[in-house]
């Protein structure tokens, strides 16, 4: 049987949160959650203008942050990979309900602690079903842009990016 490990969190939106990892790391997702990034590539392409994990460093494995874009400062859409800011403040994911008190920062946080191995069952179901919902961006980008014509919809595509999508394979 597998140890299961407690995580405790320290950082600028969680104190003394802590979660159970009952999966190994990368393993044992939902049949109906396939991302085609790992956080750690996530992080190493530029996402989230390299401001998104500045402070979270020591929740994670190291090798996720060995390339990882990042600037602890401010939003740099420099660091995107497409070099554009496709980010909505997080007010505004705070306005419409789409954060949950668990992960203060949003699905990206809610999948590098999936991809860790926390289950959240009812959690999971909604950031899953938020998740498969953005493969209407990757239609648009698909009937209306060239084959990795990256200069077509480059926010759109950014967009994707940022949700475990591989945007420069199409």
């Amino acid at each position: 049987m597998r140890k299961r490990k407690i995580i405790l969190v320290k950082d600028k939106m969680q104190h003394n949160y802590r979660y159970e990892l009952t999966e190994p790391e990368g393993k044992n997702f939902d049949k109906d959650f396939c991302p085609e990034l790992t956080p750690r590539q996530m992080l190493a392409l530029g996402v989230f203008g390299g401001k998104y994990m500045t402070d979270c460093a020591l929740e994670f494995p190291a090798a996720w942050f060995a390339n990882a874009k990042l600037c602890s400062e401010f939003h740099d859409p420099q660091l995107n990979y497409f070099k554009v800011n496709a980010s909505q403040p997080l007010s505004v994911w705070q306005e419409k309900g789409w954060i949950h008190p668990a992960d203060p920062r949003g699905w990206f946080q809610w999948y590098c602690r999936y991809f860790m191995g926390r289950r959240m069952p009812e959690e999971d179901r909604r950031q899953i079903k938020r998740w498969k919902a953005i493969r209407r961006h990757i239609v648009q980008i698909q009937k209306n842009c060239p084959v990795k014509d990256f200069s077509c919809r480059p926010k759109q595509r950014q967009a994707v990016l940022h949700w475990a999508y591989d945007s420069r394979c199409f």
